[in-house]
């Protein structure tokens, strides 16, 4: 499926474009977005690659990665990046993850990207489980997954490497008929 559009009442989800550096800079490079990700704040030329990397996924056939950008519809601004992963594993299944930039947390966009998502998942692509993995620190994550139906499964102990620490990442999932775009 190929382009991703998908809008709620204050956001667009798109496909990523080769301009979309410097924002995508603003959330991966930040040390606050990427305290509870799996990974460390990254550099430009890193971002640069995943930016190129996700342009050329979404041409794919079959596609397996959905990376896409998160826009504020009124300032026309990129301020998030959400994915789904197909999984090999488990068929009509796939992985979730998402990021905003710190300066817009707090004001539910979390949830409505998260909804949004999970509409591409669920609504475009019929998969039938959608999972997620956070830090067992980010009550943020914890309490956006909640609210839009996703159901704590579970601890992977020891699942992340960071900062030479390994760390725990609690699963979160939810179900094709447990979804409600407005739940």
């Amino acid at each position: 499926m190929y382009p991703v559009t998908r809008s709620s009442a204050r956001l667009n989800l798109r496909e990523f474009a080769s301009a979309d550096v410097e924002a995508v800079l603003a959330v991966y490079g930040s040390s606050a977005a990427t305290e509870h990700l799996s990974f460390e704040p990254r550099t430009r030329e890193q971002v640069e690659q995943i930016v190129a990397r996700s342009v050329t996924a979404a041409a794919a056939t079959p596609r397996t990665e959905y990376a896409l950008a998160v826009v504020e519809q009124e300032a026309a601004q990129l301020i998030g990046f959400g994915r789904l992963a197909l999984d090999p594993h488990q068929p009509h299944g796939a992985t979730m993850g998402f990021a905003l930039r710190p300066d817009v947390w707090g004001q539910g966009y979390g949830v409505e990207l998260v909804r949004l998502l999970l509409g591409v998942g669920f609504n475009d692509l019929n998969l039938h489980r959608i999972w997620g993995a956070r830090s067992p620190l980010n009550e943020a994550s914890a309490k956006t997954m909640a609210a839009v139906g996703m159901v704590e499964e579970g601890t992977i102990r020891e699942h992340v490497l960071k900062a030479g620490e390994w760390r725990d990442s609690v699963v979160h999932a939810i179900l094709d008929r447990e979804f409600s775009p407005g739940s």
